[in-house]
């Protein structure tokens, strides 16, 4: 643990031409607790980058620590050779623009080219870009679904997805090496931009980006076609301009973008949590539907790499959780493509492993196989990477997150929300063309393959003791091993730290394929199941269930059931 009181007297010394610093800091100096959680560690580096408040201290997002990253990245990157290039991002977060400006200037002052966007874009359009311009890494300034208080700061390989574990430590290390105060060059923005260290990223690359989404439809004359009724929101973000230019293109007339959350605006006023995974980000959008009604209610989030929606059934509106969306998009594109005979032989997609196996029946319906990865879609798109140096990249269908992230073949390395909001709305338009919502969609799968209930529970824990806490749950449910989850057998338990699969009956041990992590995963009978993990990129522990059943009742139950013995399990409440 830092020295907290060292280090506060340090910053107050070194912010002295920050007022905002001053005042922030001179106003908790009488509140040890305060001072704790700004100064009691640093911002850790890992592969989903930084992610923190905004405000001054170690343990938060601003210039210093902003800074200090970046100049540790160019120093790892000098450390490969020279003649590196790294394209920025931003989202419309407070403070965005103004770290991917000062991302830049230290690239430059250290000899990096830096390839900036001139506005705020998408993050899976910097993922593209990275790709296209040949860069060694990419930078995004976004703390993705968030509230409003905090920032981010994502690294990207030079294939496009973000860093993974090796590379990610090996940048840490030169992170660790910069002092914030005294080590980091910087060259003014201007003077760079003079000089062709800084370039602003073209209207052209974003065209390419375009036209490679417009051919992501399977049956386009349906998007020409379709009367379907979409209520759009970009929650405050990124998503505006290209989710609305998109679905333009291919043909949807009738789309009408939430007035209160179209424009950006890092406060996120409406929507306080914009995370299209709570039904709260689509009041506004409801509220519109008093006036007209809309067949599908559209959200991505203020990075456009996840999107979520709400499906109109009669006079109501139902949330699709992102494994409903993710089993749909995975009935659909398989179906529609082996309709028309664009279906590859051997055709290949890949999930996080604590997404719902129900995708595993449908794909192999059509004999497609599912690759489970890691949570982080740094899996995936290295996953992808991997088939395209194999000449096999053709072969790949979706990846996608339980948590509303997806992508839609391979023309990115991230997940993309532009390119899946396109998919969503022409399966609607195909189901509509049917006399079928989504749910009725999604009905006839459960009906065909058994009824899957998914649940998530997310558990804070803020601040340093929080982190301690979190440690603690982990280690102690590791060290004691459940022989049963509401009344079900665990019939294997998967200890991703350790690498192991344990058979509870046996006690026997086989390897787990995987990179190691702090996840733990319950086998149940009946394909039902439980997995705990401590989220990388906030202080929460999650807890994933599925029920499996004969009925809806039947899975909805067994979920709520095993969630309850869950938390009995990690001593957590509601």
């Amino acid at each position: 643990m830092n020295d907290v009181k060292k280090l506060f007297g340090l910053w107050l010394e070194k912010t002295k031409d920050n007022p905002e610093f001053q005042d922030e800091l001179l106003s908790v100096k009488d509140n040890d607790e305060e001072i704790l959680d700004r100064f009691y560690k640093n911002l850790e580096f890992g592969t989903a980058g930084l992610r923190g408040v905004l405000g001054a201290g170690t343990n938060r997002m601003n210039t210093y620590t902003v800074c200090q990253a970046t100049q540790g990245l160019a120093d790892y990157l000098n450390s490969k050779g020279e003649g590196a290039s790294v394209a920025i991002g931003y989202d419309s977060r407070i403070n965005s623009d103004v770290f991917s400006r000062q991302c830049a200037e230290v690239l430059a002052a250290n000899g990096i080219k830096a390839y900036i966007f001139p506005r705020l874009m998408p993050t899976p359009m910097l993922s593209y870009a990275v790709m296209r311009l040949k860069c060694q890494s990419g930078i995004v300034i976004t703390a993705s679904h968030n509230p409003s208080k905090y920032n981010g700061y994502k690294c990207y390989d030079p294939s496009g997805y973000q860093m993974t574990d090796e590379a990610a430590h090996e940048t840490y290390s030169f992170i660790q090496r910069v002092d914030m105060f005294e080590d980091v060059r910087r060259i003014p923005f201007d003077e760079a931009m003079e000089k062709g260290l800084i370039e602003y990223i073209t209207d052209d690359v974003v065209e390419e980006f375009y036209a490679l989404v417009m051919k992501k439809p399977i049956n386009p004359e349906l998007c020409q076609n379709s009367d379907i009724k979409i209520i759009y929101t970009p929650l405050n973000g990124t998503g505006n301009v290209p989710v609305r230019t998109i679905l333009e293109r291919a043909g949807f007339r009738n789309v009408s973008v939430v007035k209160a959350q179209e424009k950006p605006d890092g406060l996120f006023p409406t929507c306080p949590y914009p995370n299209p995974e709570i039904k709260q980000v689509f009041e506004c959008a409801l509220e519109m539907t008093k006036e007209e009604k809309a067949d599908l209610l559209l959200a991505t989030d203020p990075d456009c790499d996840r999107v979520g929606i709400a499906v109109r059934v009669g006079d109501e509106y139902v949330l699709l959780s992102g494994n409903d969306v993710g089993v749909l998009l995975t009935e659909y594109m398989l179906s529609a493509r082996k309709e028309n005979g664009t279906l590859p032989e051997s055709t290949l997609m890949t999930k996080s492993f604590v997404s719902i196996r129900l995708v595993d029946k449908v794909a192999a319906k059509y004999g497609c196989r599912v690759v489970d990865v890691l949570t982080g879609f740094k899996y995936v798109g290295e996953f992808v990477s991997n088939l395209e140096k194999d000449g096999e990249d053709y072969r790949f269908i979706m990846g996608f997150e339980e948590s509303y992230g997806y992508l839609i073949g391979t023309h990115a390395r991230d997940k993309d929300g532009v390119a899946a909001s396109l998919m969503v709305c022409e399966m609607a338009a195909y189901y509509k063309a049917k006399g079928m919502t989504l749910v009725d969609a999604l009905n006839a799968v459960y009906e065909e393959h058994g009824y899957y209930r998914d649940k998530l529970y997310n558990f804070a824990f803020e601040g340093a003791s929080g982190m301690v806490k979190m440690k603690e749950i982990m280690a102690e449910t590791r060290n004691n091993p459940p022989e049963k989850l509401a009344g079900l057998r665990v019939l294997r338990v998967h200890d991703f730290q350790s690498g192991t699969i344990t058979d509870t009956a046996s006690g026997e041990t086989e390897e787990l394929d995987f990179p190691k992590s702090n996840i733990l995963a319950y086998d149940l009978p009946d394909g039902n199941f439980a997995i705990v993990r401590p989220s990388g990129t906030e202080p929460k522990i999650k807890v994933y269930i599925t029920g499996v059943g004969k009925s809806k009742e039947e899975a909805d139950a067994l979920a709520e059931n095993i969630g309850e013995a869950m938390k009995e399990l990690l001593k957590i409440g509601d």
